[in-house]
C-alpha cells in the first residue's frame, strides 16, 4: 500500500508541475467542471447571447426570456470504475486493473487538491463498492484505499446497468470519469443519457495480449468472465486478423460516439505512460467544457 501511495504521489507531482508549467494557465485545474450553473430567467435585453434564450418560458406567451448563470461554488466528480475479470489482463502488477486504478488515484487527488467532492462507483454485473462523495484529501485517501482492498463479488461485466446505476443515484450535475475496457454490449443508449446529464468523461484501458496473439498453435484460452476454457489456433492468418479487426472496429465506434456525443474520449494502454495522456484529454476538455 506505501509503495501504491508514493508512485500516485509521484504522478500527481507530475501532472501538477505539467499543469504550472507547459499548460501556460489554459485552465485552473484538471478538473474544470462546468464552470456555471443555472439561477434564474429574465426578459431578454438587446445584446443578449441568443444561446441563452429559454424557449420553453418564452413559449408561454408573455415574452422572451433568457437564463441567467451564477458561478459553481463547488463541483462533483464522480469515478465509475469496471472492476470485472476482464479488466485483470495484463502483466502481474500492470493488468488493465491495475493500470485503472492508478489512474483513479491520481485524478482523485488531483480532483481533491482543488477542493472537489470526490465519489466512487465500482461495478461488474453489479455493484461492487460505493462510495458518497465528500471533500478533502482524506476522502482521496479512502478512495484508493478502497480500491487497494477491493474483493468483488462477481466476475461478469454489465456496463449498461452500471451507467444505469449512475443516472439513478448521481442527480446533482457532475464530472463523471467512467475508467473500463468497454468490452460489452447495449450500453450506448444509456451512456448517451448520462452524456446529457452530465461532464462525462470516458478512459478506455487495454492490453496488448487481447489482440497480439504469440504464434503458438492450438492453445487453451480461458474466458475470465464465464471461466470457460475455449481453444483457438494462434498461429492462423485469418483468426488473428480477424481479432484485430474486431478490436479496432470497437475502439473506432466508442471514439465515433464520443464525438458525436460531446464526450471527452481517450484510450491507453497498460505498457505505456498514461500520464502525458490524460493531460493532452484534460487540456483539450477545459478548452471545450460544456456549459448548462
Amino acid at each position: 500500500m506505501k509503495e501504491l501511495l508514493k508512485k500516485l504521489r509521484k504522478y500527481e507531482i507530475q501532472v501538477r508541475k505539467a499543469i504550472n508549467s507547459q499548460m501556460q494557465g489554459d485552465f485552473h485545474s484538471i478538473f474544470k467542471g462546468t464552470g456555471l450553473e443555472f439561477d434564474d430567467v429574465r426578459p431578454y435585453q438587446y445584446g443578449d447571447d441568443i444561446r441563452t434564450i429559454d424557449w420553453n418560458v418564452s413559449a408561454k406567451g408573455h415574452g422572451t426570456f433568457v437564463k441567467t448563470f451564477k458561478e459553481e461554488k463547488e463541483q462533483t466528480i464522480f469515478f465509475i470504475l469496471d472492476v470485472s475479470a476482464s479488466q485483470e489482463i495484463g502483466k502481474p502488477g500492470q493488468t488493465k486493473l491495475d493500470v485503472a486504478r492508478e489512474m483513479c488515484g491520481v485524478l482523485a487527488l488531483s480532483g481533491a487538491r482543488e477542493s472537489s467532492q470526490i465519489g466512487l462507483i465500482c461495478y461488474s454485473d453489479r455493484r461492487e463498492y460505493y462510495l458518497k462523495p465528500k471533500k478533502g484529501m482524506a476522502q482521496a485517501y479512502e478512495l484508493i484505499l478502497a480500491l487497494a482492498r477491493l474483493k468483488r463479488l462477481s466476475d461478469k461485466t454489465n456496463l449498461n446497468r452500471a451507467v444505469a446505476f449512475a443516472l439513478n443515484s448521481i442527480k446533482r450535475r457532475s464530472v463523471i470519469v467512467m475508467i473500463s475496457d468497454f468490452v460489452d454490449e447495449g450500453f450506448y443508449p444509456n451512456l448517451k443519457s448520462l452524456a446529457r446529464k452530465h461532464d462525462l468523461v470516458l478512459i478506455r484501458v487495454s492490453d496488448k495480449r487481447e489482440t497480439q496473439l504469440p504464434k503458438l498453435g492450438i492453445i487453451p484460452v480461458l474466458e475470465k468472465e464465464t471461466h470457460r476454457t475455449l481453444w483457438v489456433n494462434s498461429s492462423f492468418g485469418t483468426f488473428r486478423e480477424s481479432i484485430s479487426a474486431h478490436h479496432r472496429e470497437r475502439v473506432e465506434e466508442l471514439a465515433s460516439f464520443s464525438r458525436k456525443h460531446q464526450i471527452n474520449f481517450v484510450s491507453v494502454e497498460t505498457d505505456e505512460d498514461y500520464v502525458p495522456k490524460l493531460l493532452r484529454l484534460f487540456k483539450v476538455r477545459n478548452k471545450t467544457v460544456k456549459r448548462v
